[in-house]
């Protein structure tokens, strides 16, 4: 029989949470870190993420999980100060390269695991920002609980859409592997609300396809995980791209409609 639940609110989703990434293998970052810095995409996420963020030119804002600098440097222009956090050396080296290439000088950084944010050693701003980098954090009870107390105005935070991943999905069910999803935005929404923060949630509306200059390059994109694939599985990943890639010869890039990003935009205001 099935447990009957008077409550939903009594539902334990952080535990459910967990149970969905347990076993998951975190990616080496400061690898990954210069195909980031250098690759350049055709997608819209950037302009999609900037016209929902809430900023003011006097703002301070912490960019949780800040990468390369994608979306650091960006957000430097617009507002007083920006700190990115992220636990990468390497990633964080590209972000200082990148804020000195386009003059920059607004910018600090921590070198910190997300799973480590505190309250007490951060200190508050005005806005906090955490793009594309909370889908992988187990303890994320704690962390939301942190960064609610960190924000004086807004905390904006995207993770996967139910859409997300869909090349990759599918190249997994011809290797005979299950996909291990991500947890699902409902499970975040509802931590957050058990939790007493009624956030908004709202979906990018993306239209732009990742467009690649060579085979090579679609299996480097950072969402296939080449460090757990096999020789033989390479290969296979490979003839899989070359044939599910079309080439346009007006622009020289290998592209497929299926592959584009799909995001869903969690905020709420102090």
């Amino acid at each position: 029989m099935k447990q009957c639940i008077e409550n939903p609110n009594d539902v334990d989703w952080v535990s459910f949470w967990a149970e969905r990434l347990e076993g998951k293998v975190n990616k080496d970052w400061d690898k990954a870190a210069p195909g980031f810095f250098k690759r350049t995409r055709k997608e819209d996420y950037q302009t999609a993420l900037f016209d929902k963020l809430i900023l003011e030119e006097d703002d301070t804002v912490l960019d949780v999980g800040c990468g390369e600098g994608s979306i650091t440097v960006p957000l430097a222009k617009k507002v007083k100060k920006v700190t990115g956090l992220d636990s990468s050396p390497k990633m964080l080296e590209y972000l200082e390269k990148r804020a000195k290439d386009n003059d920059i000088n607004n910018i600090e950084t921590i070198l910190k695991p997300i799973e480590e944010i505190k309250h007490e050693e951060i200190g508050n701003v005005d806005v906090v920002v955490c793009s594309r980098s909370l889908n992988g954090i187990i303890p994320i009870d704690e962390v939301l609980c942190e960064l609610n107390k960190i924000a004086n105005k807004y905390v904006f935070i995207t993770i996967f859409g139910p859409e997300n991943k869909k090349i990759e999905k599918d190249f997994d069910k011809e290797l005979g592997i299950k996909t291990e999803d991500f947890p699902d935005y409902n499970y975040f929404f509802n931590i957050l609300f058990n939790r007493g923060i009624y956030a908004n949630i709202e979906r990018f509306d993306l239209n732009n396809y990742r467009e690649y200059d060579s085979i090579d390059e679609a299996m480097d994109n950072g969402k296939f995980r080449l460090d757990l694939y096999s020789d033989t599985q390479k290969e296979q990943l490979r003839k899989y791209l070359e044939r599910i890639l079309t080439y346009d010869e007006k622009t020289g890039k290998y592209y497929n409609l299926k592959d584009k990003a799909d995001w869903i935009m969690v905020w709420w205001k102090k």
